[in-house]
């Protein structure tokens, strides 16, 4: 996804820097974005691997929200990469925000980003904890998922 200029503007406007490109280049690192939704928990951390392997990609910035997970509840893998992007004349390196989460995770947080992002809304305390009661039973949930997982290899492979 490509964020939106307004979004991009908003952002320098908050931290008080200047609107200018020079200035989104160098401090917004999540103008293009990718999510990467994922079944089990192993596979955000095997992905995440692949993608540091790669000699085009360079890691920036690792934020691991699975093992510390913010106080809302939110876990989410998110990584800051420079990739080449080639055009018909050059190559630039830019910067891109990847989120990388289970299924779970996902469902989770697009409700969670309704609740926190969408200006309008005044969401009552209860409501704000009865959502992170279900980030905490989202993750015991997945860490289950990845148990029966691997049990469940270990048969297959027995066979």
């Amino acid at each position: 996804r490509l964020k939106k200029p307004s979004s991009i503007f908003g952002k320098l406007r908050r931290r008080g820097l200047p609107l200018s490109i020079d200035s989104i280049i160098e401090n917004i690192h999540d103008v293009a974005g990718v999510r990467v939704i994922c079944p089990f928990i192993n596979d955000i951390y095997a992905i995440t691997e692949m993608l540091c392997k790669q000699d085009d990609i360079f890691l920036l910035n690792k934020e691991d929200y699975i093992k510390d997970p913010k106080p809302n509840g939110y876990r989410s893998m998110h990584l800051v990469v420079e990739v080449p992007v080639f055009f018909s004349n050059n190559k630039q390196h830019v910067k891109v925000e990847i989120q990388i989460r289970t299924i779970a995770m996902d469902f989770w947080a697009s409700l969670e980003h309704q609740i926190h992002y969408k200006k309008d809304l005044n969401a009552p305390e209860n409501l704000i904890q009865e959502l992170k009661e279900c980030a905490d039973i989202i993750a015991e949930t997945d860490e289950r998922m990845q148990v029966l997982q691997k049990r469940l290899a270990k048969l297959n492979k027995a066979k």
